[in-house]
């Protein structure tokens, strides 16, 4: 299982997407105002900021690159207002500190009415190079702020600007939501390593597969009801600002979490009481869930539609793993491919894997092609 699950890995963030940051002002004069945040390692990987090949991106190296850099991006992102294609010029550029490092701010000026009707986004930023990149577009309108993700799979997105809804808003961010929690392969290994031994029982000291379905049932609806809740409170407490941990500390925490309930599946200390540790390291998980939401900056009006929305979707995404889980977890339980295998070097590996995350996340190192 976490060999597949490397398998299809991709060379982004253990925990969190490449993601950039976009916002369309409609309101700011007569124009539309454009604000782009990518982040320095991304361009990097595009473009080559780093000249000198030391590691570190300083402005001095940006600078001396903006004219690709600005070509580059502005390839890769076209609106429209009511049919015409509007021509961006930047005129600015400046660093900023998101919650997982330094994004170069890009502000342009466009020749769009900001007073038209329908405005037409396309995206296609670094979809060559990453197929999980995502681009959080914020757009301010008379009718208020709406959001929208734009991926590989919806590249384009239509709005009419004084036009606006709830319902939308809740649905585009259950979609990323499941994408978020699918893409999280440290929550997603974190869940499965509590889930291996809903299947089976100790007895004599070894593991055995489980006589009862119901109990197993339980056992795995705790687990994951313990997730659920505990990530839950801290997504919200986080996305609404009430309560912030520093990204490390929650980075950290969530490869050590990994760690721990890996290898307990290995050498068992806690037993029937694993709901205990989903609901304890289920709180960190939640830190790590509001990353994508409190980078995006959302007002209070449109953070509650996106919260509910994007919460929704993760306890979904989250759902079809464990229903996915359970039909192939019990037919194999009395199997040496399960019980040593699966739970024994899976277990293993996984721990092996975290580690080094923990490492990577505790130390700002880069060791792995596929995390920070």
């Amino acid at each position: 299982m976490a060999l597949t699950l490397l398998g299809i890995a991709q060379p982004a963030l253990a925990h969190k997407p490449s993601d950039s940051y976009l916002v369309v002002d409609a309101t700011a004069g007569d124009t539309l105002a454009v604000q782009w945040d990518i982040a320095l390692r991304d361009l990097n990987y595009a473009v080559g900021l780093d000249t000198n090949n030391d590691g570190r991106i300083t402005w001095g190296e940006v600078r001396a690159q903006q004219g690709r850099v600005d070509a580059y991006i502005g390839a890769r992102l076209q609106l429209q207002v009511d049919g015409h294609v509007c021509v961006m010029t930047a005129w600015q550029h400046r660093a900023d500190q998101h919650s997982d490092g330094t994004y170069l701010v890009t502000d342009f000026h466009t020749d769009c009415p900001s007073h038209g009707r329908r405005l037409t986004a396309r995206y296609t930023l670094f979809f060559d190079l990453d197929p999980m990149h995502r681009g959080l577009l914020r757009l301010r309108g008379t009718a208020g702020t709406r959001t929208a993700v734009l991926g590989p799979d919806n590249p384009e997105r239509q709005f009419v600007l004084d036009q606006g809804g709830m319902l939308t808003q809740i649905a585009e961010y259950f979609v990323h939501g499941v994408w978020h929690i699918w893409q999280g392969i440290d929550h997603i290994l974190f869940l499965l390593s509590l889930l291996l031994p809903s299947v089976l029982q100790r007895q004599d000291g070894r593991w055995v597969g489980a006589t009862r379905f119901r109990r197993s049932l339980l056992d795995i609806l705790r687990v994951v009801t313990a997730f659920t809740v505990a990530h839950s409170i801290t997504l919200s407490l986080a996305a609404l600002g009430w309560v912030m941990l520093p990204s490390r500390l929650v980075e950290s925490t969530i490869a050590a979490s990994v760690v721990l309930a890996a290898l307990n599946n290995v050498w068992p200390v806690i037993g029937e009481g694993r709901w205990m540790v989903a609901f304890l390291f289920g709180l960190i998980h939640g830190f790590g869930f509001a990353s994508v939401l409190a980078d995006l900056g959302l007002p209070r009006d449109v953070l509650a539609g996106a919260l509910v929305g994007f919460n929704l979707g993760v306890e979904a995404g989250q759902l079809a793993i464990v229903l996915a889980f359970i039909p192939l977890a019990w037919p194999l339980r009395n199997t040496q491919l399960y019980r040593f295998g699966l739970l024994g070097a899976g277990s293993l590996l996984v721990a092996v894997l975290a580690a080094i995350w923990l490492v990577e996340r505790a130390f700002l190192l880069k060791i792995l092609p596929f995390t920070v």
